[in-house]
């Protein structure tokens, strides 16, 4: 498809009114062939960019593979809940747009560097299907681990070619189109199990800093406000490089200096660079969307997570498979899916969810803290976490609990909002339309009530990732059922996590039945497959109503259940058992712990594991009995 002259001055005036496009409720089938394959991005852009003028209901690409590049790509700055904040560039900035599907047919799109394959935003009735996204080159490096060393402290890693590197001081930088990462964030694959290595904490992340030897005066610095240490400006202070690196030849490098044990041989170690530098293209970016449809997607990789959703309503993912390819240990650098302040609902089945470097999904809402009392009914409010920077808490008339967590995880009372005033990316003003009550104080948090929805994970595969299967903070409903699970940490965990990511939720209504867990927890962490927890060390409930039931655990480890802070829970016909496929990490642990809770019921459960004490519990519930 040849881009003419005119049609470049048509693009630019469009760009100029891109915020109010429009995508009407019918309009043209548009097809793309495979003549724009070498690069898809300025014919797909040329033609998105006016819709407004032209609107289209179905963008169709003859089946092939098609590159994008970002050099003609449309660019903007982009807050992005639990990413990096970036100039976001893509091909495809669905702003506005109302009813339209986009049909790959079959086709593959592979990005080269810092794109976003699709950026949903205010939208309504979205679907994207059929379609394939992986990159020429990932944001993630591996290595194998050729020897290692005892008495010089020292390990050797070999890359392949797909893995571009230079020694720069002493340090390894990875060299991507678009992009480069240092060690950063590392853990071990077992690459016969093309899974997370049993035991990787015993070994990984590698120690890529260490204290400062040389400090003058820092002590004397203050702020008047809160600052965050773990922002990019924050985190560096008093830490300097720990690791020495020397090429032995190329390919092939060497590594002084860890703090943990040295890498077995074989092992494949995965780096993705620096926490606060490495999640800055998902593969899905939706947000203030209503209706949105993913239906037999294939994610191979992306700079971040498979699909980040933020303020969306009704989300269908049907079919939709995160997985690497390339042979290639990782598919997404981050969570393969994740929800912040979604309602209506979200449905996930049908899905596999393997090999990324973080949870297969989380599902949550957004702590904000009061900083300012501004008057009889206005805030200012401050966002926790690096990563939350600019996101809105709900919108107008949305129900907004006031909560204190030292005296209970539940809002003691609760506004309506009226607006939100941002101010910059960590401080905005939000004024109610009631007058506040004279209960609220400096330090408590806002949540949004609304800012939930029900959710289904049904018929999944989650395995083989780093992490989690599923972070759930939900107080709506939520049924979890006919799921396999394998995950190196906790297959289902549900917390409150209110002081590192800040984000809301007391999980209720949670059904999880008819699901496989197999090997969970194997990565070294001394915690239950199934895990409710909360950052706060108080004995308040936090977590309501939980039926666990009809479930096989065939776990090689003690520990299958943590329950804290729940009113509330049965567990009943689950089926535990012995897997022996690992060497026990905890030998002395029960498979059951209970603390600070009430209401838990255990009843026609089979156990035939190894664990010496079946149930633990404190003095909440001493009589409490395995049955």
């Amino acid at each position: 498809m040849r881009i003419t002259i005119a049609f470049w001055s048509v693009l630019i005036l469009a760009l100029i009114s891109l915020n109010s496009n429009a995508q009407q409720n019918s309009g043209e089938q548009v097809l793309f062939t495979t003549s724009i394959s070498d690069d898809a991005t300025p014919a797909v852009l040329a033609r998105i960019m006016i819709a407004d003028k032209e609107p289209i209901s179905e963008i169709k690409f003859e089946k092939g593979t098609y590159h994008f590049y970002p050099d003609k790509a449309y660019e903007r700055f982009t807050r992005i809940s639990n990413h990096d904040d970036v100039m976001a560039k893509t091909a495809m900035p669905l702003l506005g747009f109302d009813n339209l599907t986009i049909d790959g047919q079959g086709s593959t799109f592979i990005y080269h560097g810092r794109m976003i394959p699709f950026l949903i935003e205010s939208s309504k009735n979205i679907t994207v299907q059929n379609v394939t996204i992986d990159w020429a080159m990932p944001f993630h490096s591996e290595g194998t681990i050729v020897a290692n060393d005892e008495k010089n402290n020292s390990f050797d890693i070999q890359f392949s070619d797909e893995y571009p590197y230079e020694i720069r001081n002493e340090q390894l930088i990875f060299i991507k189109e678009f992009y480069e990462h240092d060690l950063g964030q590392s853990i071990l694959y077992d690459p016969e199990r093309k899974a997370i290595a049993f035991n990787t904490e015993a070994y990984t992340s590698i120690t890529t800093i260490r204290n400062s030897k040389v400090q003058h005066n820092v002590d004397k610095i203050n702020y008047k406000y809160k600052t965050d240490p773990r922002s990019k400006v924050e985190k560096v202070r008093g830490k300097e490089d720990n690791l020495r690196v020397e090429e032995l030849k190329p390919g092939t490098v060497r590594i002084f200096n860890h703090r943990k044990k040295l890498p077995p041989v074989g092992m494949i170690l995965v780096c993705k660079g620096d926490q606060s530098l490495n999640r800055l293209a998902p593969a899905f970016r939706v947000t203030g969307t209503d209706g949105f449809n993913a239906n037999n997607i294939t994610v191979h990789h992306a700079g971040g997570m498979g699909l980040i959703a933020e303020n969306s309503s009704d989300l269908i993912l049907d079919g939709f498979h995160v997985k690497p390819s390339h042979g290639r240990m990782v598919s997404t650098s981050a969570d393969a899916t994740h929800f912040v302040g979604c309602r209506g609902k979200v449905v996930l089945k049908n899905c596999t969810f393997n090999n990324q470097l973080d949870d297969a999904t989380n599902v949550h809402g957004t702590y904000q803290e009061v900083i300012d009392i501004l008057g009889d009914n206005s805030i200012g409010v401050r966002m926790g976490h690096a990563q939350q920077q600019g996101f809105a808490i709900g919108k107008v008339n949305d129900t907004i609990g006031l909560v204190d967590l030292q005296k209970s995880f539940f809002g003691y009372n609760h506004l309506t909002l009226k607006s939100i005033t941002p101010i910059n990316g960590r401080y905005q003003i939000i004024t109610f339309n009631e007058n506040l009550p004279s209960t609220l104080k400096v330090g408590d948090l806002i949540e949004n009530l609304e800012g939930y929805p029900d959710l289904l994970v049904q018929n999944c595969t989650i395995s083989r990732n780093r992490a989690r299967g599923l972070l759930i903070s939900n107080p709506k409903k939520t049924l979890i059922e006919n799921n396999f699970f394998s995950t190196e940490m906790e297959a289902i965990l549900v917390p409150v996590e209110s002081s590192h990511w800040f984000e809301s939720g007391n999980a209720a209504n949670l059904t999880i039945r008819n699901n496989t867990f197999q090997d969970s927890q194997h990565s070294g962490f001394n915690r239950g497959v199934i895990r409710f927890v909360t950052d706060d060390d108080n004995n308040n409930i936090a977590f309501k109503n939980i039926q666990i039931t009809d479930n096989k655990f065939n776990q090689f480890d003690n520990m299958i259940l943590e329950i804290s802070n729940v009113d509330g829970l049965l567990f009943e016909g689950n089926k535990i058992t012995n897997s022996g496929t690992f060497p026990m990490l905890h030998p002395t642990n029960p498979a059951i712990r209970v603390k600070a809770s009430k209401n838990i019921v255990f009843k026609k459960n089979e156990y035939k594991g190894k664990a010496k004490n079946i149930l633990e519990t404190d003095d909440s519930m001493p009589k409490l009995k395995f049955r």
